[in-house]
């Protein structure tokens, strides 16, 4: 870890990093020629898988594996969607490789096509992000100029029309299925699976969907070699034949309480503690971290006893949280309340639910209602049971939801509760020092709500 020596971001400091004259100066594209001339799309497929690459986009599904996936005899054509939708709180690496080195994405997203035979990526970026949109826009019309995309690309016989597709400004539109029904212009709504994209994805066709920094990590494998990645990380967990291990660098985002907030690449495996302490400067004056979101705000809170935890894909798990996610760390001092964070989160998540299951739209409107009751000094200590049933019982871990978004609604809700329980009892009981042991049923709503809802009702004469 000491000897660790930056990739995705070492061009990121250079003058118009973003431009291909500057790109090629550092080397850029040669790993896709080489490719191109020397390797098989299989081999390129192979590769890759046995770097033990995992998505960053949030899940951590092996990449190779997810390539194998696609019919090996079906006529095309093939779609590769890039996924820089990056909406998730506390997150903003994709944003930063978008804007300071797009070739670099663009070359791992060629690699990645050929190797997947796709003849057609769509880039689906978050709407929010202007200047990611005019580099990209600039560096993909630069590609088609140096004849790195569209017809035929380098003599190689290889074909690549690449589009940006602008997000649909909602948090849902990140989940591939949901993102696939975006482009094609409907409402993103996810999709059952099976049938997964690989299978029958965009227009019904076989898909495949990876995050920015994922293929950002595609071009380095190809360079450097599976070994190289593997020697970075975390090896499988011998005790657990489901580990598949956490290999390669990664970029974590750093907010909140610090001194100095930003976008940093280090191994996986580092300790939440280092990049909080030696990356971003420590906890801002002088104070001390009460909790901290380990990897966006769905995955919820590791408790400063609990800031050791490495910073894999396994890590955060293991220390009660939905896992890694996308690696956007959110540092909470001493003085922040955690009646505010819970109210964030579920109000976050109560606006992005789409809507499509029962639990996932009841469930988030259902929490934040409660958790609104309890700031406006109503809250009772039954309340916060209620909110663990509700969150014990919604999303894809329980098996209610199709998609993850309730699952991410969740996790903030449990850890809050289960890890700093003794912080908001105190706060129900000072608020609601006549209520607080009541276990009578409560309006859902608000009393100001009821009143103004009671006051619009037409009297019946």
């Amino acid at each position: 870890m000491e000897s660790f020596e930056p990739v995705l971001l070492a061009n990121i400091q250079k003058p118009d990093s973003h431009t291909l004259r500057a790109y090629e100066a550092s080397g850029g594209y040669a790993t896709l020629r080489r490719v191109l001339k020397e390797l098989s799309p299989a081999e390129v497929v192979e590769e890759v898988r046995i770097s033990g690459l995992r998505g960053r986009g949030g899940a951590g599904f092996p990449t190779g594996l997810k390539w194998s996936f696609l019919p090996a005899d079906h006529p095309g054509p093939i779609y590769f969607c890039v996924n820089a939708d990056e909406s998730e709180p506390g997150t903003f690496c994709n944003r930063i490789l978008l804007e300071l080195d797009p070739h670099q994405v663009l070359e791992g997203t060629i690699i990645s096509a050929y190797a997947t035979r796709a003849t057609t990526a769509y880039v689906y970026l978050r709407y929010e992000y202007p200047l990611a949109y005019r580099r990209l826009s600039e560096a993909i019309r630069e590609a088609y100029q140096a004849g790195y995309l569209g017809k035929n690309i380098l003599g190689t016989g290889l074909d690549l029309d690449m589009y940006i597709h602008r997000g649909a400004g909602a948090y849902i539109c990140g989940e591939e299925t949901g993102l696939i029904e975006s482009i094609e212009g409907k409402r993103a709504w996810p999709r059952t699976k099976p049938p997964f994209p690989a299978v029958e994805g965009l227009f019904r066709k076989p898909t495949v969907v990876n995050n920015v920094e994922t293929l950002a990590c595609v071009r380095h494998i190809m360079e450097r070699g599976a070994e190289w990645f593997r020697s970075i990380g975390v090896p499988p967990d011998p005790n657990d034949p489901r580990d598949p291990g956490s290999f390669g660098p990664k970029l974590f985002c750093v907010s909140g309480h610090v001194n100095r907030p930003g976008c940093f690449e280090a191994p996986l495996g580092i300790p939440c503690r280092r990049l909080i302490e030696e990356y971003a400067g420590g906890v801002r004056g002088g104070r001390r971290a009460k909790a901290v979101v380990p990897g966006g705000l769905s995955t919820g809170l590791l408790s400063a006893d609990e800031l050791d935890t490495p910073m894999d894909f396994a890590g955060p798990i293991k220390a009660g949280c939905l896992g890694l996610g996308t690696g956007g760390v959110i540092v909470l001092d001493e003085t922040y309340p955690i009646i505010d964070f819970l109210h964030n989160s579920c109000r976050f998540f109560a606006h992005e639910s789409c809507g499509q299951c029962t639990p996932c739209r009841e469930g988030t409107a259902w929490a934040l209602q409660i958790v609104e009751r309890i700031k406006a000094g109503r809250g009772r200590l039954v309340d916060l049971d209620l909110l663990l049933e509700i969150a014990d019982n919604i999303g894809i871990i329980p098996g209610t939801t199709i998609c993850g978004l309730a699952d991410g609604a969740a996790w903030p809700i449990k850890t809050a509760i289960r890890k700093f329980r003794g912080e908001l009892e105190d706060y129900i009981k000072r608020t609601n020092p006549k209520g607080w042991r009541s276990t009578r049923p409560v309006p859902a709503f608000s009393l100001e709500k009821t009143d103004q809802a009671n006051s619009m009702r037409t009297p019946v004469a």
